[in-house]
């Protein structure tokens, strides 16, 4: 199956040429056809010819396919910080209204919806290596529907949605996989679906998701820059959104050593979450948001802060009584009780909590809790040896 160009999209600016550009000298220099790159992305060619002359937007996804099909990096990423500041000055786009291939009705984009509530709750329970490539294929599929397929406005902005949030569900994915450059091209390209859908709160999710991760592998000030954007962007989100927000506005500021916004933005997830009520419709992205979920995020300020021994009632409890299915976030939540043992010199107990972390979390394709018990590791070990810090860096995530 091969995918036609967007229709109605507009004309292209010299960027686009000349990443357009970027890609054939890419192909032609890797030795391949323009029919043979078609069939290695799965794109058809005439849509391709279009996209390496500049007439068609080279978006994401094909610089993406570009890059995974040849094994190189193609044209320069996309400026987080710049797109976070077009998103919160714009306006929203309406939905753009296909009228080539086949209508699609309700009946499917309630599936689509379905299908990513599963998806997601499955990201509690199975590994990032196994889940990333099911919810890629999901997210072709659906941008694939909204570049051929005909619907009415109301569908459209629902199967916009759908593809804003199986991007940021990809993306989430892919960070925890270690495959930050294309989580943030996943982020960035579900923004521009959220805003297709008129859907405020969701670009906030997902520039908060980049946020984080940024924060935790880039540069913390564009991090907080990102961070704060999301939360001011979104004025009129629920309460549970906004708490969400918050708290990815309070690690931003904790990792910077930012006191004073950090303990803000925390009072503020408190004075969100309290605010939750039944009568107050939530989106289904925040179901796993609970008082638990809040007390481990603060700990983890807590400790970047220099305060473990304030940190660690809040991990003990919360771990207390975690759901063990949840293989990676206990043995994240566990490496963080570890990481206060060892910043308050009980080196015995760092090591102890670090032993009984679940193997099978371990295993399970997550960079990040790789590079977190490796991280924890090494910090006990220095601290044990009392040698002293030659930097400032603590282990990240």
């Amino acid at each position: 199956m091969t995918m036609e160009p967007p229709q109605g999209l507009p004309p292209s600016t010299p960027d686009t040429a000349d990443l357009g550009a970027h890609l054939r000298a890419a192909r032609e220099a890797a030795g391949h056809s323009l029919a043979g790159m078609a069939a290695l992305t799965h794109f058809s060619k005439p849509y391709l010819g279009l996209v390496e002359t500049g007439r068609r937007p080279a978006t994401p996804d094909v610089v993406e396919r570009y890059e995974h099909a040849l094994g190189v990096p193609i044209g320069t990423p996309a400026d987080p910080v710049r797109l976070t500041h077009e998103w919160l000055i714009g306006d929203p786009p309406v939905p753009r209204q296909l009228r080539a291939g086949r209508r699609i009705g309700t009946g499917l984009i309630e599936t689509l919806e379905a299908r990513v509530i599963e998806l997601r709750h499955l990201d509690d329970t199975v590994g990032s290596r196994t889940l990333l490539p099911i919810i890629r294929a999901e997210l072709d599929q659906a941008e694939h529907l909204a570049r051929t397929a005909s619907y009415t406005d109301a569908s459209g902005k629902r199967l916009y949605t759908v593809i804003g949030e199986l991007a940021q569900l990809a993306g989430w994915v892919a960070s925890d996989a270690g495959r930050y450059p294309d989580a943030q091209r996943l982020y960035l390209s579900g923004v521009t679906a959220a805003e297709s859908a008129g859907d405020r709160a969701l670009g906030a999710q997902l520039l908060s998701s980049l946020a984080y991760q940024i924060t935790n592998v880039g540069k913390r000030e564009d991090a907080l820059l990102i961070a704060r954007s999301a939360v001011t962007g979104a004025p009129e989100a629920s309460p549970l959104v906004r708490a969400l927000l918050l708290e990815r506005l309070a690690w931003a500021a904790a990792r910077l050593r930012d006191t004073d916004t950090t303990r803000r933005a925390l009072d503020a997830v408190d004075d969100a979450y309290d605010q939750r009520s039944g009568n107050v419709a939530e989106p289904e992205w925040v179901y796993w948001l609970n008082r638990t979920e809040i007390d481990v995020m603060a700990a983890r300020c807590l400790i970047e802060l220099g305060q473990p021994a304030t940190a660690e009632p809040l991990l003990t409890r919360a771990l207390a009584t975690y759901n063990c299915d949840h293989a990676r976030e206990v043995a994240l939540y566990q490496t963080w009780l570890a990481e206060g043992h060892a910043r308050a010199g009980e080196f015995d107990a760092a090591r102890a909590v670090l032993r009984r972390i679940d193997s099978t979390a371990i295993d399970a394709g997550s960079a990040r809790l790789h590079r977190r018990i490796a991280a924890v590791d090494r910090l006990i070990d220095r601290r044990a040896q009392k040698k002293p810090a030659n930097s400032t860096r603590r282990p990240t995530e």
